[in-house]
């Protein structure tokens, strides 16, 4: 794999030293995440505008133990690392972590972004974090999805 995509996907502890007060000055950081299996136009759009928000694209990528947690014994699809070097490899993104929580509230606070940005399936008052990043004066967004893109509906329809 290139490394350039390999240096993308961090421990939250790496991500929190270059996430320094040096570089937060300069720099807005937006965080998302999701479990982002089986990849399509629909997560595309999301994270391209998610990037729009902000100098620097994080996202929490749910491990394979979460998702399974989540989503049920048959997912992921593809496992955390595959799903990481995808993610990674888009221009649009700039780091990956793979967090095994259901939620991520504590990477959030660790990470303190500027923006939190979800689906707008989401309510905003919701949303994993929304407490944290308010406390600080954060920005909490919704995206509106594209309809007709799920992975859930894509697996269906492969079945």
């Amino acid at each position: 794999m290139h490394k350039d995509i390999l240096n993308k996907i961090l421990t939250a502890g790496k991500l929190e030293k270059i996430l320094n007060r040096e570089f937060r000055s300069t720099h807005k950081i937006a965080f998302t995440n999701g479990c982002f299996d089986l990849l399509h136009r629909g997560h595309i759009y999301y994270l391209a505008l998610a990037k729009e928000k902000a100098d620097i694209l994080v996202i929490g990528l749910n491990s394979d133990n979460s998702v399974k947690r989540l989503k049920g014994p048959d997912r992921p699809v593809m496992d955390q690392q595959t799903r990481a070097e995808i993610l990674a490899a888009m221009q649009f993104v700039d780091f990956v972590i793979i967090f095994d929580e259901d939620t991520p509230l504590s990477l959030i606070k660790k990470i303190k972004p500027d923006f939190l940005i979800k689906g707008g399936d989401y309510k905003i008052k919701e949303i994993a974090g929304y407490e944290a990043v308010k406390s600080y004066g954060g920005v909490i967004e919704t995206i509106p999805l594209l309809d007709g893109y799920s992975s859930s509906e894509l697996i269906k329809r492969i079945k």
